[in-house]
């Protein structure tokens, strides 16, 4: 029995696995950084959802944030900009309806052509759909499209009636 030998790096090993941690720790001083700075100033998780979706092109999927793009290397941007989205947008769920339903309402109560307009518009033109990252599991994304497609009902039905 004949063994072949191959020739493994043992720097180069060490090397990759110490990009790997820069990297990680790259993204981590970015995630702080736009959760302090900014996220935070954001009140509401729908709000803070809706802000994550709009850094987003919708035509390539990436990520852009000029502020950090100034100060971090445009990989981890886009590495810590999806993990705060599919983070914000996993919190919105493990939410109750009721939390979410409050939010929800805060959201588009907060949006220039008041709730009611909102609201029909959300309902007809689906506008939540983009609002999920884009490599959310299906089962959460149609939890989440069937969650704000019942409180968007409940809110017109609550608010939105011809009185």
């Amino acid at each position: 029995m004949e063994f072949q030998s191959t020739k493994r790096s043992v720097c180069g090993t060490a090397r990759s696995a110490m990009g790997t941690l820069m990297q990680l720790q790259q993204n981590r001083r970015v995630i702080q950084d736009f959760t302090v700075r900014t996220l935070a100033a954001i009140p509401g998780t729908f709000a803070r959802l809706t802000y994550m979706a709009s850094l987003r092109d919708l035509s390539s999927g990436r990520y852009a944030h000029e502020g950090l793009l100034a100060v971090y290397q445009p990989e981890s941007v886009q590495q810590a900009l999806e993990q705060c989205h599919e983070e914000i947008f996993e919190r919105l769920l493990e939410s109750s309806l009721e939390e979410q339903e409050s939010d929800l309402r805060t959201h588009l109560e907060g949006m220039e052509q008041g709730l009611c307009v909102a609201v029909a518009s959300w309902r007809k033109l689906e506008a939540y759909r983009s609002l999920m990252p884009a490599d959310a599991p299906d089962y959460l994304k149609e939890l989440f499209c069937s969650n704000t497609r019942a409180l968007l009902e409940i809110l017109a039905a609550e608010n939105c009636q011809a009185r």
